[in-house]
């Protein structure tokens, strides 16, 4: 088949679990397709998606100058965005000359299947288009955003929170309708995309992992050492190490006062860059790094503490691929195929995570064996060759259905197109 695949944000340097999840998915099925891969994204210097065209068929890019977040510009086009129906989050993205290539790639190449990578990957995206087109879901969005405003505690990010979900909500749930099919990365978030068409349009797929890249090392591990692994610019990752800190760490140092502490992702906040302003706290915030798998490998215990967000938590199976024993909320490890106790470690208060965190900093061989169970079940079942496959089978499936429709050779219809520039208030 021949596919085109349209995402925002860009899809290297591989630093997110989204990206991650979207370049080995591609890469499998470009084994047998034809992929198109065609992403925009915020321009900036040491470009590497040209390196892309290795892989896929064709590789189509869009730099575009969207303003760092914070800056003057950004504020601006913040508060132009007020009088749209649009969520920030997305119309930041929304580009004409985008949409416009999209429109003639779908009228001039034969495409079987299109394909919005993220809900940020059908703003520009030729929904009316007569083709088979399917919505990759890696989260709830709107879902993440009412959590933020649950959490938010002064005014003003309370009133930004509550306009992103409300505005999201309504965004995602009419992109979820035009899709021909929706893709979830778990059972929790067809659930929620239930709401809003019949199941039968929705299937989760596995997620997955590269387990010859990321694997056991013996011999590296550092004594009570704890490790977090994400992308630090993510709202449910800063809040997660910031809570860690807070409320775990100290119980933890009760019983391991020596015990030492990795944050480890790009972009951390400066609230974040605070926590290891005193040596003596031993917190250590990394930053970017070229390659998490030497963190990953001298931690005692791999940690999950996140209390918001959607979707699978990749992180979670590559600290399982490189053995390692994993402490995780039941947040954190939602839409995986775990079993507590026996693969990881599950704890949803401050006290129960530290008592985990510390019992296994204590029992080399409890934790040993809790590696071994884990790395056994993501190598055996879910690397990404396999999962490969079963998305290749659930492609040519939709595909089959829509053509059965008698839909799939319809010409492309742009006359009802969503605008590029939201409606005003």
């Amino acid at each position: 088949m021949k596919i085109l695949w349209v995402k925002a944000g860009g899809l290297v340097p591989l630093d997110m679990g989204g990206k991650i999840r979207s370049f080995q998915m591609m890469k499998a099925l470009s084994r047998k397709h034809a992929i198109t891969f065609l992403t925009y994204y915020q321009e900036h210097s040491g470009d590497q998606h040209r390196e892309l065209e290795n892989i896929f068929d064709r590789v189509i890019c869009f730099p575009l100058p969207i303003p760092d977040s914070g800056t003057a510009r950004d504020c601006i086009r913040y508060a132009k965005n007020l009088l749209t129906w649009s969520p920030y989050a997305l119309s930041k993205y929304r580009d004409r000359a985008v949409a416009r290539r999209l429109r003639n790639l779908v009228l001039t190449e034969a495409y079987d299947i299109l394909i919005a990578d993220f809900c940020v990957g059908g703003v520009n995206f030729p929904w009316s288009a007569g083709h088979t087109k399917i919505l990759f879901t890696h989260n709830a969005e709107a879902e993440i955003w009412r959590q933020h405003y649950e959490a938010a505690g002064n005014l003003f990010w309370k009133f930004v929170t509550w306009r992103e979900w409300k505005t999201m909500l309504r965004q995602e749930s009419a992109y979820v309708r035009r899709a021909d099919h929706v893709l979830t990365v778990s059972d929790t978030d067809k659930e929620y995309f239930s709401r809003f068409v019949s199941p039968e349009k929705i299937t989760p797929i596995p997620t997955g992992v590269d387990s010859e890249y990321f694997h056991p090392n013996e011999g590296t591990e550092e004594p009570d050492s704890i490790v977090f692994t994400g992308a630090m610019d993510w709202k449910p990752n800063e809040d997660a190490v910031l809570y860690f800190c807070a409320e775990i760490l100290p119980r933890i140092r009760t019983e391991l006062g020596a015990v030492k502490f990795w944050i480890v992702g790009r972009n951390p906040s400066e609230r974040v860059k605070g926590l290891s302003s005193n040596q003596e706290s031993g917190i250590r915030v990394t930053g970017r790094v070229e390659d998490v798998r030497p963190y990953l490998h001298r931690a005692t215990v791999c940690v999950v503490p996140l209390r918001m967000g959607s979707g699978t938590r990749m992180k979670i199976f590559e600290a399982m691929a490189c053995g390692k024993a994993v402490v995780s909320t039941s947040i954190g490890a939602e839409g995986l195929p775990v079993r507590s106790g026996c693969n990881i470690a599950l704890a949803d208060n401050p006290e129960e995570f530290a008592a985990k965190v510390v019992e296994l900093c204590k029992m080399r061989a409890k934790r040993m064996e809790m590696g071994k169970q884990a790395r056994a079940l993501v190598a055996e079942s879910y690397a990404w060759p396999a999962v490969g496959e079963q998305i290749s089978t659930l492609l040519h499936k939709i595909h089959g259905r829509k053509r059965s429709a008698n839909n799939a050779g319809a010409s492309p219809d742009f006359a009802h197109e969503l605008p590029v520039q939201s409606t005003t208030l």
